[in-house]
């Protein structure tokens, strides 16, 4: 049984989140939420809410327990650029993008790998 959960729109980079997707992914679900307990990026929270979202999911929906659910997939996509503008010197403006992520996990049970 597939079980999924996704956000959008979150304001963290997606090359920094990717690098907390690759941490967990391929794990069992409860010895992912401990990893991103203990893990001191800005994104390991966001993330950590995510599968602790899709695990209720699958609870509410397929009544599976969150010990058998192993993350099969986060999927890290790039969401709307927001642009602004930063004054520089002699009359000049520098563009500043501030980047958004849209985050979508898939866990499955383990014997479904």
């Amino acid at each position: 049984m597939k079980i999924s959960a996704s956000v959008s729109y979150i304001r963290i980079s997606p090359r920094k989140v990717r690098l907390i997707a690759d941490v967990v992914r391929g794990k069992p679900v409860q010895e992912a939420i401990d990893i991103l307990g203990f893990t001191r990026k800005t994104g390991a929270r966001e993330v950590k809410k995510l599968l602790q979202s899709a695990v209720a999911n699958g609870e509410q929906r397929g009544g599976v327990k969150n010990e058998a659910l192993i993350v099969k997939s986060i999927m890290v996509g790039p969401g709307p650029t927001l642009k602004r503008f930063r004054s520089r010197s002699m009359g000049r403006a520098n563009m500043i993008k501030k980047r958004t992520s849209h985050i979508k996990v898939e866990l499955t049970d383990s014997r479904e790998v």
